[in-house]
């Protein structure tokens, strides 16, 4: 199943790698830059001399190799020792069964984020020597991302209000902004222009806008400049894309499975700007990097949560996952084009609104509940009274109202089903969205905008 994601960002990673012999390319490159070096010649412009693109990706696919390999052998080990500290839990989801009292480590998001930020130095060391330029954005990147894995651990061991998980993420993402030398503005569509310039002059809504943010007048109202507005959007990303696949969540291999697929989707995005060779190719290159590492620690994680699990994420995987999407969304300059592919968690959000801000009253866990009997999940339910709530219930005189989540709404559409075939159901819905994403991105987006 992990196979089907990965097969369109790994049809072009093979074609691009298979256009030249990468590692003769490679080892000729290496020894004229020893040779530069050892002449003593340098004269600043490394980037220059830079390896092709499929060496570097060659490089980045076997250092995603090493990361899958060390993440799948320090699980086992490491789990002993979260069980000795007694940073374990009970799944919730195995209520009834001889499972139900089995201690399972927890917090082992731990392992994945460790061996990715080795991975990640790895990566790094030769790509600022290859993009010297790049440099602030990657030493930013490892800030960010450092800052996630331990905020995740310690709130795994110390169960941290919500309160500071929504600030300590907007915390996060200034290295990240402080860094960023991207555009700030956005492009209009070509439907709503008219509605801020007419004949060369702003209309009155145009003008309104121009007290907030930069219209345009030479691009005829096609092009507004956010200024801080878009720092600010990238800053509520980070907080959103950690906090989204948290909430997204309760069942065997749904953190580490949504993560994995959409971290397909990342690259699948990446690989396709980098062999159409497009301007922002070298952010792209940037962006692969980071989520082919990403994507062996991922898989390696995903095979010991898958069900049954063995081992629980944690709070520490979500965070950092969540975090480094955001990275290589700012720092790649396609934080939009990301948010498309995370539209079952925008949904999941806005769905869950109610319960998130308390409007309704939100239980502790949201998870479904597992029928002991039937050996099927169903939707969980809280408690409420006759007249209580009643634009939620199916029933009007009920005592009970399902949960707001995405989960517990496939299960009342579909039916109580196994946890095994509930997170199948889940990820092939997080796929069939991100192939919408792509759609929109790709055709949809040349009906609204300029080609």
């Amino acid at each position: 199943l992990s196979s089907i994601p990965f097969l369109p960002p790994c049809y072009i990673l093979v074609r691009l790698l298979m256009e030249n012999n990468p590692l003769h390319v490679m080892s000729s490159w290496l020894q004229e830059f020893i040779q530069h070096r050892l002449n003593g010649s340098d004269n600043g412009d490394v980037s220059a001399g830079a390896p092709p693109v499929e060496s570097q990706l060659l490089v980045y696919v076997m250092v995603a190799a090493f990361g899958y390999w060390a993440t799948n052998y320090l699980i086992p080990a490491i789990k002993e020792y979260t069980l000795r500290k007694g940073i374990s839990g009970k799944d919730m989801g195995k209520r009834g069964t001889s499972l139900a009292n089995k201690d399972v480590p927890e917090a082992l998001g731990i392992v994945p984020g460790a061996i990715f930020l080795i991975c990640l130095i790895f990566c790094l060391v030769g790509y600022a020597t290859a993009h010297p330029t790049k440099l602030l954005d990657c030493n930013s990147a490892i800030l960010s991302i450092c800052f996630m894995l331990f905020l995740g651990f310690t709130d795994d061991v110390l169960d941290w209000p919500w309160r500071y998980k929504l600030f300590l993420p907007t915390v996060a993402s200034l290295p990240l902004l402080c860094c960023y030398t991207g555009s700030t503005s956005v492009v209009v569509p070509i439907q709503l222009r008219p509605f801020l310039m007419q004949d060369g002059m702003l209309t009155l809504l145009g003008k309104v806008m121009c007290y907030f943010v930069v219209v345009d007048e030479n691009a005829d109202g096609a092009i507004i400049n956010l200024g801080l507005w878009y720092l600010l959007y990238m800053g509520m990303l980070a907080v959103f894309c950690t906090n989204a696949i948290n909430i997204y969540a309760g069942i065997n291999g749904l953190e580490a499975g949504q993560s994995y697929v959409i971290g397909c989707a990342v690259l699948f995005h990446n690989l396709i700007e980098i062999d159409a060779k497009s301007l922002s190719s070298e952010n792209h290159l940037f962006s692969a990097m980071i989520m082919l590492s990403f994507l062996g620690v991922t898989l390696a994680l995903l095979k010991h949560n898958w069900y049954p699990a063995s081992v629980f994420v944690g709070d520490t995987f979500c965070y950092f996952a969540g975090m480094t999407f955001a990275v290589v969304g700012i720092l790649g300059h396609f934080s939009k084009t990301l948010l498309l592919f995370f539209i079952p968690q925008v949904f999941n959000f806005l769905y869950s609104t109610p319960q998130l801000f308390k409007i309704v009253p939100c239980p502790r866990h949201r998870l479904p509940r597992f029928n002991a009997k039937t050996g099927l999940m169903e939707p969980s339910t809280f408690d409420c009274k006759p007249g209580e709530y009643r634009w939620l219930k199916r029933k009007k005189d009920g005592t009970e109202v399902v949960n707001m989540t995405l989960i517990n709404l496939m299960l009342q559409v579909l039916g109580p089903m196994s946890e095994r075939s509930l997170c199948i159901v889940l990820l092939g819905l997080q796929v069939i969205f991100c192939g919408i994403g792509f759609f929109i991105r790709y055709s949809f987006a040349q009906l609204v905008f300029d080609k």
